[in-house]
């Protein structure tokens, strides 16, 4: 009998699009999906990946979003400063907030920051982009940018 491991990331589906491929003999129907996992205590990753079917594509972009994890530096559940970071058309800054001020982010930016473990916080899409993939890989470069300060 064989026992599934519990993973110790909580993990979300951020987007699932069936896309086409046109071939001689008609279209090719694949599903891509965007995953984002995350341990809410600072580690967190979005991955991608094509299948023929939706829960193989699911797989393997959780293990692809596993080999792209990021480990960010809290300070009582909130970023230690503010960043700002762009990718392709998106644009997101993240402030920290006081104790208590809960999270005010929208669509895939909340998400990020959530299982990033980030509790006090505000972010905003600065991009014309609505693209859910484009705004969670730009959150991404944010908390990359993230320095942690120097203890002297």
């Amino acid at each position: 009998m064989e026992r599934k491991v519990k993973s110790e990331f909580k993990e979300k589906v951020l987007d699932l699009r069936r896309v086409t491929r046109v071939m001689a003999g008609g279209k090719r129907f694949r599903f891509r999906t965007t995953v984002i996992i995350g341990d809410e205590n600072g580690k967190v990753g979005v991955g991608i990946a094509k299948g023929l079917d939706v829960a193989q594509s699911v797989d393997k972009a959780k293990t692809n979003a596993k080999k792209r994890l990021i480990t960010i530096a809290l300070n009582n559940k909130t970023i230690i400063h503010q960043v700002e970071a762009k990718f392709s058309a998106a644009r997101v800054l993240i402030k920290p907030a006081n104790i208590g001020h809960g999270l005010k982010a929208g669509g895939a930016v909340r998400q990020v920051l959530l299982l990033a473990g980030v509790r006090d916080a505000t972010a905003k899409c600065l991009g014309r982009t609505k693209n859910k993939l484009t705004n969670a890989l730009a959150a991404i470069e944010a908390l990359k940018k993230l320095k942690i300060r120097s203890e002297k």
